[in-house]
């Protein structure tokens, strides 16, 4: 005779429940991101426009993009972009919640306030830059002729300019690992930083040696998660430059997406998703062994 539901173990019953409730985004996971996964490992391999049936043709897409020109310019724009973009945004986020967690007045208004770039659209913000970035009549080469003068940069229409641009306008958005950072600067025990002022500890040594190792783990996190946010970075190129001056911001995942919507090549798209995926994973792998010798988590006994 079979067992009911009733007769399960409590064990039984938990376990049976938490699939139940997690059923819906299991089969939305296994269908929509799994299944695209697979389905964009296939398609790598073959000769794809969107409307006719795939032909298989190999490893001949990435045997084209290793021969592509425009395939490395946009790898090097998106590594130039990474690495102007990781440090200023992890150590900018970093001071900003260092500031926030003073007691100063109305503390929960500047918190908001600075949160709030976060949850703006890409595109108004894309928008909002191209115009302050303006050469001729932007907020930023006014003010550095009328304080300084001294006439700007061509920013996103001068070659050695627009990736700097995007570095600079990047950190519109350094408030939501400021509230990561806050999370974890709360965290920390009071009673440490008071023993350590009873010590004779400056304020710049409480901080080198106190919150800098107890933040460890958030600042790791916050790398990571910036590092791979870069690597992706789409929405700025497309909306201001598309690309240009002479493919000066050409970033990987805009080759991505010309190849795959523009010129409907999704078989050579899919190998350029596959190698994006590969070198992020290499690069996440890379950072978790590195870790081993600089992040400090608390033992648990």
């Amino acid at each position: 005779m079979k067992k009911g539901i009733g007769t399960l173990t409590p064990r039984r019953r938990n376990l049976t429940a938490f699939y139940l409730f997690i059923s819906p985004w299991l089969i939305g996971y296994l269908v929509f991101t799994l299944g695209s996964i697979l389905a964009s490992g296939w398609l790598s391999l073959t000769d794809y426009d969107g409307i006719n049936s795939p032909h298989f043709i190999g490893v001949d897409n990435y045997k084209e993009i290793a021969h592509s020109d425009l395939f490395w310019k946009s790898l090097w724009v998106t590594i130039y972009y990474t690495l102007g973009h990781v440090p200023l945004s992890v150590v900018g986020a970093l001071c900003l919640a260092v500031l926030l967690n003073q007691k100063i007045p109305w503390l929960s208004l500047w918190r908001t306030i600075f949160y709030l770039p976060v949850v703006t659209s890409g595109v108004a913000v894309a928008l909002l830059w191209s115009w302050i970035f303006q050469p001729s009549y932007g907020l930023v080469n006014i003010f550095l002729n009328e304080v300084f003068g001294i006439q700007g940069p061509g920013w996103f229409y001068a070659e050695n300019w627009t990736v700097p641009a995007f570095i600079i306008m990047s950190l519109w958005g350094v408030g939501g690992p400021m509230l990561i950072y806050l999370a974890g600067l709360q965290g920390i025990p009071t009673a440490l930083y008071e023993s350590a002022e009873i010590d004779g500890a400056s304020a710049f040594r409480r901080f080198w040696h106190i919150t800098l190792p107890m933040i460890t783990p958030v600042l790791f996190f916050n790398t990571v998660m910036s590092l791979i946010a870069s690597f992706q970075v789409f929405t700025p190129s497309f909306v201001i430059t598309k690309g240009g001056p002479n493919y000066a911001s050409y970033f990987y995942v805009l080759y991505l997406y010309q190849n795959a919507f523009e010129n409907f090549r999704m078989g050579y798209a899919s190998a350029l998703a596959w190698i994006l995926f590969v070198i992020i994973l290499i690069v996440t792998i890379v950072m978790f062994r590195l870790q081993r010798r600089w992040v400090h988590y608390e033992s648990v006994k």
